[in-house]
């Protein structure tokens, strides 16, 4: 079993310049700490930003997908409920990335990185569903 990160504040982010006892926002995972957050029974929302035919050949079970290169994308984020707990992922890590750095704008109070994405969850021998 790995130890999932303690949670820090993103340099830079809104909550770490707005004050240093700002609630924790960031947490970065590789993909068995993904696994075993997703495991452990805690709500989180899986949110896969590939575009909609990648999702389609093969996702992790019960993602939402919202396609980082897609126009409205932005707009889609707005939509979600930002005191919920997030699990964001890509392909690689590329577009998560600046996803995350998107949604910690936005003031999501809760995310987790997949560092690595779906390449690294399927290295790792995870599962996934099509």
């Amino acid at each position: 079993m790995t130890e999932i990160p303690e949670a820090r504040p993103s340099p830079g982010s809104s909550a770490d310049k707005a004050t240093a006892t700002a609630s924790p926002v960031e947490r970065h995972v590789n993909a068995e700490q993904a696994a075993e957050l997703l495991a452990s029974g805690k709500k989180i929302v899986v949110l896969d930003v590939r575009t909609p035919s990648e999702f389609a050949q093969g996702h992790l079970r019960g993602a939402v997908n919202v396609d980082y290169r897609g126009t409205a994308f932005v707009d889609e984020l707005k939509k979600l409920d930002r005191s919920a707990s997030y699990l964001v992922h890509c392909r690689s890590g590329r577009r998560s990335t600046a996803a995350f750095a998107q949604m910690l704008d936005l003031g999501f109070t809760s995310l987790y990185h997949m560092d690595g994405g779906m390449i690294a969850w399927q290295a790792a021998g995870q599962k996934v569903v099509k």
